[in-house]
């Protein structure tokens, strides 16, 4: 059987072993022997491990929570309560839908902007070059590639004089590697100058482009979303366990029928715990996902919203993301050149427009009047290489002169064209000073007899900075991020652009930084705080994204690494947030958490303030979620154990939590203000928060069963019907009074889909309490005014509790860091709750 042969040792083969080994030919395969191998080595592509939709589906009905649904769903059934039945299972079934549907978008979203590696290749099979989809290459291929190709596979080069080949996606390099036969083109590299003929070694996964990608599984940091979400339910569960606990042996004491005990204690367990909090969440995160992509981010992992929201240092790239990643010409150095612009000129003319290198489009670029070079005739064109170091042309001019140019490295040109003395010594100072700015430089020189050269001078080319990046940078400071440049370029080159952006010159070579690390398997303290306190860091090379990345997590931040290459792909995983920046490889995009599809930095800023916005408003549901649980817990609990009676029954739970749950929802597309400093999870004051508002609603309910016993001496069936529809209508009324730190009359209103969902539903409960329809006793209108009343008097009642927790919380902040070192959370004492 054909086995595909690794990168790494293809290089230590010669081309006949190699070919030997896959037993192809110089006439490449036959189309039976490539349909063949395709289906042993399968489509070269990265594939991803799928689920059956199905499987994914019903596993949202196994698990604990699940099981009590069911459980209760199973009762409900032995004792012949169908209406209590099919209202549970309709819980199941919302509940395992709305996770499902949830999950369903997020992993749909990645799916759909992976791309091939390379669209089309050309292929040597049965004698004959043909062009195929590069999926359906295989080891043992035989194909041509060419200026501008993505190498579509791992290949063996065979054939031809070289290959120069843009391997920076793959190993960081920022220059070309030119190959020779019998060396390897990498899959995913592009090939920049000339043409050779390949062999196929490897393809997909197998590849080196592939390996990288299955490494990235192994790097990622556990969401503090996750963390939040268990938090709360931890404490949800235990309070809610604790007191159905209570409730179960104080009842068995009274000999209560077993049966449908155990059912309501399963129903408000069951309604107590947030089963519906990750859906919501996800909700709220799915709708900010929709905003970011109207504003070139496209979300691939909605728990990076919340993650984004807390982000307080940005590593970003250099190259292409704080400058243009375009060549331009600085102002030219004369020498024997007439002026600047026939310097400019003799080096367009010692360039060509159809190689479309960078450099040559760079000079062709500085001229004033393109249409200049159309007086000129290129007669012969030599192209750099790196041996020479140079280009050259042979130029005839409109009226029939011809004459040589050349430009390449200056030292190369100044030895060519003899420059000694001041001359020389003017040259090397120059190319030193503008090395210190950050600045190439080329020599240019013209011959008129084919022998003797005159030194022109010399053109500086530079990468500027993005228009936009220096006041994106200024922005990220006001909400309080922190850009830290990363860049593989030295440390001249990066602290004059820093210096240009406003990020500060203190630039740190990764290697002096992290050269500790490698020898000790560990950073020390020391290069813990330098890593901390740069402005960037040059001279990076792939394996130390990484480790800075990691190295600033540990020092209790929370990090966005921007990147575009394969080599970036585990630093974008391991980063809180990883972001693929326009023009990206697929296996960056795969990693990363966000991926914008416009240039530059500017789309983060805006990221940023959506992301404080969702997380808001997923604060506001979980300090909502929790009050909820605590007011209806330790009512129903209590007023069971001391009065002995339901003051709510089972189905009225149930549907409590429909009229709850569902239109909650709306909480996705609710207004907020802006955070101006990262936000992150201060569980602490959420549940302190919580808990005040949840004991407030519980002595409200209390004042109401008061009222419904001894004032109205109401039956227990309509007692019932008070308490369930006082707990319906409070319940909206205690999420607008949660969603705000301030009072909840004051700005920002709530949403008017949100206003509107209250109304609705609690309209819904109303008219269910009034005319009862088989579910509850009815009471008189009069009655339900009575209650809607109450509500609305207690939710300002609530509202001064609230107000009064943060007011303390505010002078005590300080005080309460440690409980959230704990969640892995780290707060700043003007964070949001």
């Amino acid at each position: 059987m054909i086995k595909s042969i690794d990168s790494q040792h293809v290089e230590d083969l010669s081309v006949e072993e190699v070919t030997r080994q896959l037993e192809s030919s110089d006439r490449g395969l036959s189309t039976a022997e490539a349909q063949q191998r395709l289906a042993q080595f399968g489509r070269n592509a990265l594939e991803e491990k799928k689920v059956n939709p199905l499987v994914r589906f019903l596993s949202y009905f196994w698990g604990p929570i699940p099981w009590m649904i069911e459980v209760a769903a199973i009762l409900s059934a032995l004792d012949r309560r169908w209406d209590d039945f099919i209202i549970i299972l309709a819980l199941l079934i919302f509940n395992a839908g709305i996770g499902f549907w949830q999950e369903f978008k997020a992993a749909n979203a990645l799916e759909a902007l992976k791309k091939q590696l390379a669209l089309k290749a050309r292929v040597l099979r049965n004698g004959h070059w043909s062009e195929i989809d590069a999926t359906e290459l295989v080891p043992g291929d035989v194909i041509r590639l060419r200026l501008g190709d993505i190498i579509p596979a791992d290949a063996k080069l065979i054939e031809g004089a070289y290959l120069a080949i843009d391997q920076s996606a793959l190993t960081g390099e920022s220059l070309p590697v030119n190959k020779e036969p019998g060396k390897v083109a990498y899959s995913g590299s592009i090939a920049k100058q000339g043409e050779m003929v390949a062999l196929v070694t490897a393809t997909g996964s197998d590849t080196y482009f592939g390996r990288t990608a299955r490494l990235v599984a192994e790097a990622g940091a556990v969401s503090h979303f996750q963390k939040a979400v268990l938090a709360i339910g931890d404490y949800l569960i235990y309070l809610s366990l604790t007191l159905v606990a209570i409730l179960m042996i104080v009842q068995l004491f009274r000999h209560a029928p077993l049966l449908n005990l155990v059912q309501f204690a399963l129903i408000l367990t069951v309604a107590s715990i947030p089963v519906a909090m990750p859906a919501v969440l996800s909700v709220t995160m799915a709708v900010g996902a929709l905003a970011l992509s109207k504003m070139k981010a496209i979300v691939s992992k909605l728990q990076s919203i919340e993650e984004m929201a807390g982000v307080d240092i940005l590593c970003s790239d250099k190259t292409g993301t704080l400058t243009r990643n375009q060549l331009t010409l600085g102002d030219p150095e004369v020498f024997e050149a007439t002026d600047a612009r026939a310097l400019v000129l003799a080096g367009a003319l010692a360039s060509r427009v159809e190689n479309n290198d960078a450099i040559d489009m760079a000079v062709i670029g500085g001229l004033q009047d393109p249409g200049v070079l159309d007086s000129y005739t290129q007669t012969g064109f030599t192209p750099f290489d790196p041996i020479g170091k140079r280009t050259e042309a042979d130029v005839r001019a409109a009226d029939g002169n011809t004459f040589k140019v050349t430009k390449g490295a200056p030292q190369v040109v100044m030895e060519l064209t003899g420059l000694t003395g001041e001359q020389a010594e003017r040259a090397n100072h120059l190319i030193d000073e503008l090395a210190t700015r950050g600045n190439r430089t080329l020599g240019v020189a013209r011959s008129d007899d084919g022998h003797t050269w005159r030194f022109l001078g010399i053109l500086p080319l530079f990468d500027p900075p993005r228009e936009d990046s220096a006041e994106t940078v200024r922005q990220a400071a006001e909400h309080g991020i922190d850009v830290k440049m990363v860049t593989g370029d030295n440390v001249a080159i990066a602290r004059e652009i820093a210096g240009q952006l406003g990020l500060g010159k203190q630039i740190q070579p990764a290697s002096n930084l992290l050269s500790d690390a490698a020898e000790k398997g560990h950073l020390s303290s020391d290069a813990a705080e330098r890593i901390e306190s740069a402005d960037g860091f040059a001279q990076v090379f792939p394996e130390h994204k990484y480790a800075i990345v990691k190295a600033l997590q540990e020092r209790g931040h929370l990090v966005a690494m921007t990147g575009d290459g394969v080599n970036d792909a585990p630093a974008l995983k391991q980063a809180d947030v990883g972001i693929a920046v326009s023009g990206a490889t697929d296996a960056a995009r795969a990693a990363a958490d966000l991926i914008l599809t416009a240039p530059g930095l500017s789309t983060i800023v805006s990221a940023v303030e959506e992301a404080r916005r969702i997380f808001e408003r997923m604060n506001s549901y979980a300090i909502y979620r929790i009050t909820e649980t605590i007011r209806i817990m330790i009512f129903v609990v209590l007023a069971m154990v001391v009065f002995d009676f339901y003051p709510i029954t089972a189905i009225m739970i149930i549907l409590l939590a429909f009229f709850n749950d569902v239109p909650i929802m709306t909480i996705a597309y609710d207004n907020t203000a802006l955070a101006k400093r990262p936000v992150r999870w201060n569980m602490h004051r959420v549940i302190t928060v919580s808990t005040i508002m949840g004991l407030t609603g519980t002595l409200g309910s209390f004042l109401m069963l008061y009222l419904a016993v001894d004032w109205l001496h109401l039956s227990i069936p309509k007692v019932q019907t008070y308490i369930f529809l006082k707990m319906a209508v409070a319940g909206h009324m205690t999420l607008f009074v949660a969603r705000s730190r301030s009072w909840f009359i004051q700005r920002p209103y709530p949403a008017p889909i949100m206003i509107w969902a209250a109304v609705s539903t609690k309209l819904a409960a109303t008219l269910l309490c009034a005319f009862g329809l088989g579910l509850v006793t009815p009471i008189s209108w009069p009655e339900i005014a009575l209650v809607w009343g109450y509500s609305i008097v207690w939710s300002f009642v609530t509202d001064i509790a609230k107000v009064s927790v943060y007011r303390c919380f505010d002078r005590t902040s300080p005080r309460h860091r440690g409980f959230l070192h704990t969640l892995g959370t780290r707060v700043h004492p003007q964070d949001n709750p």
